[in-house]
């Protein structure tokens, strides 16, 4: 039997997870702020983190378009215990990822690109 469409993504964000192994926790969030998948750590509650990723994806989207700055591609988090990187899936989701405060962002960056990439292709 043919892995679902959910197990697809959980599968992709396991792999991503793999490659960039800086980044702890992932997940899949509809614009809407509805949890498609994830791969989150113990303790991270899948509510609050769509939710959250929804309201910025949409709050990134509204600074980019007003300050002429065009189609947003990702938003960037830094806090003195790492980072929260978003970055949209077509127009209908968003990858949202949690890396360690000594992260390599480029290769965080590039793997997060290759994921949304796919994931745009099972979303979509």
């Amino acid at each position: 039997m043919a892995p679902s469409r959910a197990e697809q993504l959980v599968e992709r964000l396991r792999n991503m997870q793999a490659a960039a192994p800086d980044i702890e926790a992932s997940a899949v969030v509809s614009v809407d702020g509805l949890i498609m998948a994830s791969a989150l750590q113990q303790g991270v509650e899948e509510d609050r983190v769509s939710a959250m990723s929804a309201a910025m994806l949409s709050l990134g989207e509204r600074i980019s378009g007003e300050l002429g700055r065009g189609v947003l591609e990702q938003v960037y988090i830094k806090g003195d215990k790492g980072a929260i990187v978003l970055t949209a899936i077509g127009e209908e989701a968003v990858l949202t990822a949690m890396a360690r405060h000594e992260a390599k962002l480029g290769m965080v960056f590039l793997e997060m690109r290759r994921a949304a990439e796919d994931l745009q292709k099972l979303v979509g």
